[in-house]
């Protein structure tokens, strides 16, 4: 009688996994129909947003099919927990029956969770090949030159380091450094450092790239999907001033875009450039950074009355 028991609740057992298990991807498929819906609900779990590129929308897909499917293991692995805890407790002194082993249960908690990491092996390897593939014949190739602490970037007519720059922006202490690039364009960035490592950031793309001193050329491309003004980022510590070391992106048409690199090619500041594409006066500079204060005093930045270091003006101001 008490092996019978013990086949009906295997049995029983056997069927409440199924049904989760299939609760789990019923779950998963229908999460996937609206995946952006469900990162807007719950803060995008962590991350700044879908992105602005198009290798950016399936990272974040990946992400938040991951998160949901992580969830939904977890209150099914809980709810379980919780069944045997209170379906189990102790209701006298009785031995309850002891089972050896239970084969069915085995093979399920076993196989089951090498078929989760099996299908997130798979779309993770699918996303990260899309996410470094890159093209035979880029629409653009900007060459990313970092150093302590600003940037420079280089629009080059080719691949590579023998590549000749057309145009080129750099920041200074007193200008944020402006990256302009068009929408629905394959764009090659190749990185490369004058002095120590740094790491080339926009957030909003979803993705960073660590960018090296010597013959090391880092390289990747994007396609943006969406023009703004986007605040970029050093993403590795580089130095005293490595947290100021910041530049915008600002993505705009295909149209735009070939105005601003032609005035640029004509010689024209990058804030003349911007100009002519629309942007003028504060517009022409940055607007969602702004260069930092160099100046510093004994016990804290940027207070009034402090003098630039290195000027020799620090003994005049004590006197």
């Amino acid at each position: 009688m008490s092996a019978k028991s013990s086949a009906a609740r295997s049995r029983a057992a056997v069927r409440i996994a199924g049904l989760g298990l299939s609760g789990t991807a019923l779950l998963m498929l229908l999460s996937g129909c609206s995946l952006e819906g469900v990162g807007n609900a719950f803060g995008h779990f962590g991350w700044p947003g879908k992105g602005i590129t198009l290798q950016a929308h399936k990272m974040y897909d990946l992400w938040i099919a991951s998160t949901i499917a992580a969830l939904v293991v977890g209150v099914f692995v809980w709810g379980l927990i919780f069944w045997c805890i209170i379906r189990y407790r102790k209701r006298g002194d009785e031995l309850p029956v002891q089972t050896r082993f239970n084969m069915p249960m085995e093979v399920l908690y076993t196989v089951t969770p090498v078929l989760i990491v099996a299908i997130l092996f798979y779309y993770t390897a699918i996303v990260q090949t899309d996410v470094d593939k890159l093209s035979k014949n880029p629409d653009q190739v900007v060459e990313v030159v970092a150093f302590k602490w600003n940037w420079q970037f280089n629009y080059r007519d080719g691949m590579g380091a023998e590549a000749n720059t057309v145009a080129s922006t750099v920041g200074s202490s007193d200008v944020i450094p402006i990256l302009v690039l068009p929408t629905n364009e394959k764009i090659r960035f190749e990185e490369t450092s004058k002095d120590v490592i740094h790491s080339f950031w926009v957030p909003e793309i979803l993705f960073k790239r660590d960018v090296f001193p010597g013959n090391v050329r880092n390289t990747f491309e994007i396609t943006l999907d969406k023009e703004g003004r986007y605040v970029g980022r050093c993403a590795e510590l580089c130095g005293t001033y490595h947290a100021f070391m910041n530049f915008e992106l600002v993505v705009v048409s295909p149209e735009r875009f070939d105005q601003f690199l032609a005035a640029k090619r004509d010689g024209s500041s990058t804030q003349e450039a911007m100009a002519a594409i629309g942007f003028t006066g504060d517009q022409a500079y940055a607007t969602t950074t702004e260069p930092f204060d160099s100046r510093r005093q004994k016990n804290g930045w940027n207070q009034n009355g402090a003098v630039a270091a290195g000027t020799g003006a620090a003994a005049t101001a004590g006197k």
